[in-house]
């Protein structure tokens, strides 16, 4: 019995430090999120960063985006689905709303606020 109680504190010490650890902990921009018209689009880890993937709607499964960065603040590309126009922007969290700005040849920009679920 002692044996075991001896096994049992460095197994109890090796859970908390994994389960506290900074380098595990996932970005608060991982997530479900709807969009201006209403289908559902996951921010999730791939790579060293993140991507944008469709849940709903007529572009289910497509990857529309991709970026890096972190504390709220992402910069990469996001492809608009209907016009396959691909733009680079920065996208910033706050709460729980994303804000996107996207632009083409640094002229033409768009703009797109989603929201938690």
């Amino acid at each position: 019995m002692e044996r075991l109680s001896l096994l049992a504190a460095p197994l109890a010490l090796m859970n908390a430090v994994s389960v506290t650890s900074p380098g595990l902990a996932q970005d608060p921009v991982v997530g479900l999120w709807k969009t201006p018209v209403g289908t559902t689009a996951v921010i999730g880890e791939c790579g060293k960063g993140f991507c944008i993937t469709m849940k709903t709607g007529e572009h289910a499964g497509q990857t529309i985006g991709s970026f890096t960065g972190a504390n709220g603040s992402f910069s990469g590309t996001i492809t608009e689905p209907d016009s396959r126009k691909t733009f680079e922007g920065v996208l910033t969290l706050s709460g729980d709303t994303v804000k996107m700005r996207g632009c083409t040849m640094k002229v033409i920009c768009r703009s797109l606020v989603w929201t938690r679920l």
